[in-house]
């Protein structure tokens, strides 16, 4: 529960940073930021499942055959991005390449912390 908790603060920074950085992300504050990433993390857990079985579908199942199945997990993550931008009135991504952006970028942070601190 307290590693969760750490990565939505984590995450929340993260999309406060990308947002001063990216013209096409625009988020409110960091109250915002951490409704965003709590918003992100519970689609993530209840979706990101079924999107990831869809996709390995749709693809036969290559990129998961060849190993490459964190291709499939990060444009997973981007489409969940997408989801937040349309639950928050006070998030907003212009485009799926400033999504898959975050993507990528949650993703890396997250694998440094999680091997620094877990």
């Amino acid at each position: 529960m307290i590693q969760w908790l750490l990565h939505i603060v984590i995450d929340a920074g993260i999309l406060l940073l990308a947002a001063k950085m990216m013209s096409k992300v625009e988020l409110k504050g960091f109250k915002s930021a951490l409704i965003v990433a709590l918003i992100i993390g519970v689609l993530s857990f209840l979706l990101s499942w079924l999107l990831t079985a869809v996709l390995n579908i749709a693809t036969l199942g290559i990129f998961y055959f060849l190993g490459l199945g964190f291709i499939i997990r990060v444009i997973v993550n981007a489409i969940i991005i997408e989801l937040a931008d349309r639950l928050s009135k006070d998030f907003k991504t212009v485009g799926f390449l400033p999504s898959l952006w975050l993507a990528i970028l949650l993703a890396v942070v997250g694998g440094i912390v999680d091997a620094i601190l877990f």
